[in-house]
């Protein structure tokens, strides 16, 4: 089976995008749309960003590697009556049955960065954006000392080694590396640009419930803590975690979370 479809059918993710709604609204309300522009959202999961471009109007076709993340989605379309908007199954490095220039705008919040093969995945958006149309990535930067970056580095210290030839979903959030991708997929320099920011994460629960949501429903989480099991360092990983959520939340009441994360928002016009 392919892995990267295994990963994100692994727990339930529509656990953690409850908590990703309000920013994920908030994202699309920047990006331009209008009525009737043709948007594709790549690894939308279930719909955090989808569902808000289709509310404006836009024609949106969300496309995910994960089959019971295509299910929710479309099940959130079916209970709002939204009929401008489908979710399928489909994989980043191959958009398979989606014809050349087809989309005004490409949208790829924390999605097709987990998708391996990056100069495909970069090849695959370019090839199916219109020209004049623009693609837009929001990446985790590696490093970063925000929550998403600091759980998949901790994360990563209890995990076995990766495979050899794997490359970091991370490197999405650098720079050099973004603009080397785009420029193999045809783009051109001085049409890629970036900007830093940032996406909360609301939940109406304290921060070690959210904790137990990554380590319940979200896959990289979860391998993580299988591995540090095998290991006996569960509980080394668990406390390494609680003071990282408890340290990055910024809600005032201890029984709700509010937590910042940095991302590398990409733009690329076509």
């Amino acid at each position: 089976m392919n892995a990267n479809k295994a990963l994100w059918e692994k727990g339930d993710f529509t656990r953690l995008a409850e908590t990703m709604r309000e920013s994920g609204e908030a994202l699309v309300a920047k990006l331009g749309i209008t009525d009737g522009m043709d948007v594709l959202d790549l690894g939308c999961g279930d719909g955090t960003t989808a569902i808000p471009a289709a509310r404006l109007g836009a024609n949106v076709q969300g496309v995910d590697i994960a089959r019971n993340l295509v299910e929710a989605g479309n099940a959130r379309v079916k209970a709002e009556g939204l009929t401008n908007i489908t979710f399928s199954e489909g994989d980043a490095i191959d958009l398979q049955g989606i014809a050349d220039e087809t989309f005004d705008l490409v949208v790829s919040i924390f999605g097709a960065m987990f998708a391996p093969k990056p100069f495909d995945v970069a090849k695959e958006m370019f090839r199916v954006v219109r020209r004049g149309g623009k693609i837009v990535m929001g990446n985790w930067i590696p490093g970063d000392p925000t929550l998403v970056a600091q759980i998949l580095k901790v994360s990563s210290a209890y995990t076995p080694p990766p495979p050899e030839g794997f490359i970091s979903p991370m490197l999405w959030g650098v720079e050099k590396d973004v603009t080397e991708r785009f420029i193999s997929a045809g783009a051109l320099k001085e049409n890629i640009s970036f900007t830093r920011e940032t996406f909360t994460f609301q939940a109406p629960f304290a921060p070690a419930i959210f904790l137990e949501t990554f380590r319940n429903y979200y896959g990289p989480t979860m391998n993580a803590f299988e591995a540090a099991e095998k290991n006996g360092n569960a509980a080394d990983l668990q406390h390494e975690l609680e003071v990282l959520f408890e340290s990055q939340n910024q809600s005032t009441d201890k029984n709700t979370t509010s937590i910042p994360a940095t991302f590398l928002k990409v733009t690329v016009l076509r």
